[in-house]
């Protein structure tokens, strides 16, 4: 893409640790990330250039071959910064939500909520009354996802594999977390500890299960969003909004059950008040959750405004 002013590869790899971060959080959406910061469209032309033939330059070594079909420089540096993002905050997520669980769900529900609000404005998907019912539907879907008892998914080898499929199609869509869709299959936790303990054996078949999801997946939302994209967004931010339900961080809990390695694990709950949460658990930190939830948001508007001020080319 030329542009009298395009962006670094800096600027594509801080955008790459971005997506990785928010794909580590439930109810955060790498592709929002790639969005609201003015990389979805080329992300997706790239994706969508993947295929077989691809794949096979990839393992025979053909790198000039493989260079020349698919925006590589690209999707390496963009790759490079979720894979450097995972990597460093995975740990530190681990241990905030394990010691300040409040403050950290609010962070994710303001990063959320000024997503939302970047999205509905750029994208303009609710200025009619079609585009209304699609952001009424997909946040209903999504209120009724959040509501609804944990799905139970197996976190052997197996379970790593189908999960890396489903969860990497929701990665790229604006709006919808791969990680909720992994706390909705039970396997947040198994994947976050697969790699805070890098467990090649079990993140190899998660790749390999989002290797090939990418192939499946790709080209069908590059047409969906390419021929009906309003409608396609509409239902998107609506489905973000339902998720709020989920992130919002005064939650009682339901149901639990003990997986397979003897670890409790929230199957239900239901948001609640900070004033009845605090009678139940002693506290509602509600002044510190506020300033998470504003820092969250805050950090989601800068993102977009720097990224206005850029191209999506890389120099």
């Amino acid at each position: 893409m030329n542009s009298a002013r395009e962006m670094s590869a800096g600027g594509v790899f801080l955008r790459g640790m971005a997506m990785g971060a928010a794909d580590i959080v439930p109810g955060v959406s790498g592709g929002t990330v790639a969005l609201i910061t003015g990389i979805y469209d080329r992300l997706l032309v790239a994706l969508s250039s993947i295929n077989a033939q691809t794949v096979g330059f990839l393992f025979t070594g053909q790198w000039r071959n493989l260079s020349l079909q698919i925006d590589a420089r690209f999707l390496l540096l963009l790759l490079a910064g979720m894979a450097t993002s995972v990597f460093l905050f995975a740990n530190i997520i681990h241990l905030l939500m394990r010691s300040y669980p409040l403050p950290l769900w609010s962070l994710f529900f303001g990063l959320v909520l000024a997503s939302i609000y970047v999205l509905g404005r750029e994208e303009r998907v609710i200025s009619s009354g079609f585009g209304i019912w699609g952001f009424c539907l997909g946040a209903g879907v999504a209120i009724a996802i959040g509501l609804a008892p944990g799905a139970g998914f197996f976190s052997g080898g197996p379970g790593f594999f189908f999960a890396g499929l489903l969860a990497i199609c929701a990665m790229i869509l604006p709006g919808i977390s791969g990680s909720f869709i992994l706390l909705l299959l039970g396997m947040y936790a198994p994947v976050i500890t697969a790699v805070t303990t890098l467990d090649m054996p079990l993140l190899g078949l998660f790749s390999l299960g989002c290797l090939l999801g990418l192939l499946l997946f790709s080209k069908a939302l590059t047409w969906v969003l390419s021929s009906r994209r309003q409608a396609t967004m509409a239902v998107l931010i609506g489905f973000l909004a339902g998720s709020l339900v989920t992130l919002w961080p005064w939650q009682r809990v339901i149901s639990t059950v003990v997986d397979q390695d003897g670890h409790t694990r929230i199957l239900q709950t239901q948001p609640i008040t900070p004033v009845e949460f605090a009678l139940s658990q002693g506290e509602h930190q509600l002044t510190a959750c506020l300033i998470a939830g504003l820092v969250g948001a805050a950090l989601v508007l800068i993102m977009h405004r720097h990224a206005s001020v850029q191209t999506v080319g890389v120099q």
